[in-house]
């Protein structure tokens, strides 16, 4: 094993993704429809298990023209999801494995939904079966394997052939964030050269049921920040980076810090007066060995709920005081993508310090006066291109998720 060098700089490939603001194939459109606040990719969705109630969400969905089958044995809409991802940094990994060897390249992957699309359904014919005789019968080609946390994960170890340290997160919507940290400290450590990180979800029956029954859902567009906020628009999406020693993309993209923190206060609710958000925050400023006037940008969590929007505003404040830097949930664009959100988001970070905008932020603009103000990037103050010479440098991505489980993730520019 090679000794630990907690200052080795970790450079970011070219991300792969796929959500409903645009995907890796188009990254132009994608940044296009971020900074002018195209919401297009939210549409209107009614669970098939709800029949009998008839509830309808907007969500955030991919086009299933973009989706292709796998080769794998169970080919579900989260395989498709995540090998569209994938491929897009499939001759990355190539490199990566040709220069560092299969054992040196890791995977980290986050997901917070494995299967359900399929157990859902095998389920529904157990109960039908069962009815009709003593014993139940699950359809033939149903296999619990489907629902291991390990199986996202698995699949991109299997797609590449890498053989390094393979691990699954499932921290709710923290989950790709994670992923991401985890890569970091595995390269630090010397465990790894290289690692792919990120995650994937879908917005399926299970889990826009599942939200509704919290009551966290908005059944209209969602307004982040807003007074008049009622909860989150869910989405699908999936996004993946090779971090590794050494720059195969040439983005100069630096992973600078990242900080967790856990503050378990509910099993659902976050701790309500921001410290454990901002106990993240500062811990992945301190990685970075830098002071908060370096951030040029923080995408927020910002899901619309009261209470992460409260919480959330409130350790944005503590950290950064009066000098807030220019801030935006792009979950109205994107939908809450859970496990996959971190990554995503990151992703979104990535390419305002690439190309250099600002990621507008979608509500209503009412603000709570319960709430700090933060400095939101508004659409109608128009997001041109920035000045590389006076531009955004350097973005934070925060990632809060049920049980607590607080994560701050800073790249910069080399």
């Amino acid at each position: 094993m090679q000794s630990q060098n907690s200052t080795e700089k970790i450079y970011l490939s070219n991300p792969g993704f796929i959500c409903a603001a645009g995907d890796s194939q188009n990254p132009e459109e994608f940044v296009q429809n971020l900074s002018t606040g195209n919401r297009s990719g939210i549409k209107k969705t009614e669970p098939s298990i709800s029949e009998e109630n008839s509830k309808s969400f907007y969500a955030g969905k991919i086009e299933d023209s973009k989706l292709r089958p796998t080769n794998d044995k169970f080919d579900m809409r989260v395989l498709q999801i995540l090998d569209f991802a994938l491929n897009s940094i499939e001759k990355t990994v190539q490199k990566a494995v040709s220069k560092y060897g299969k054992s040196r390249v890791g995977v980290c992957i986050g997901s917070c939904d494995n299967g359900t699309e399929l157990s859902l359904k095998g389920h529904r014919e157990f109960f039908a079966s069962a009815a009709n005789s003593e014993d139940g019968n699950f359809p033939e080609n149903y296999d619990l394997k489907i629902q291991g946390a390990d199986y996202p994960a698995t699949f991109t170890a299997k797609k590449f052939g890498t053989e390094g340290i393979c691990l699954a997160f499932s921290t709710a919507c923290s989950s790709s964030a994670s992923a991401v940290i985890k890569a970091k400290e595995l390269i630090r450590a010397g465990l790894c050269d290289a690692v792919i990180a990120g995650g994937v979800d879908i917005a399926s029956d299970t889990v826009l049921l599942g939200f509704d029954s919290l009551e966290a859902v908005d059944h209209e567009m969602t307004n982040p920040f807003s007074k008049n906020r009622s909860g989150i628009n869910l989405g699908e999406g999936a996004a993946v980076f090779l971090l590794s020693k050494d720059d195969f993309d040439e983005t100069g993209i630096i992973l600078a810090g990242t900080g967790e923190s856990s503050d378990a206060s509910h099993m659902t609710a976050p701790l309500a007066d921001g410290t454990g958000a901002e106990q993240a925050m500062k811990a992945a400023l301190s990685d970075a060995n830098l002071t908060s006037s370096a951030i040029g940008y923080i995408n927020l969590h910002g899901t619309g709920t009261h209470l992460n929007d409260s919480m959330e505003s409130k350790g944005v404040k503590l950290v950064f005081g009066n000098a807030l830097p220019p801030c935006s949930s792009t979950k109205p664009m994107t939908g809450h993508t859970l496990g996959a959100a971190g990554s995503l988001e990151l992703t979104v970070c990535f390419y305002a310090i690439k190309k250099q905008f600002l990621p507008v932020h979608i509500w209503d603009g009412v603000q709570d006066e319960e709430m700090p103000v933060l400095n939101l990037v508004e659409k109608n103050s128009g997001t041109p291109a920035l000045p590389a010479d006076s531009g955004i440098k350097c973005c934070m991505s925060n990632s809060f998720a049920f049980g607590g489980c607080n994560a701050s993730i800073i790249i910069k520019q080399d």
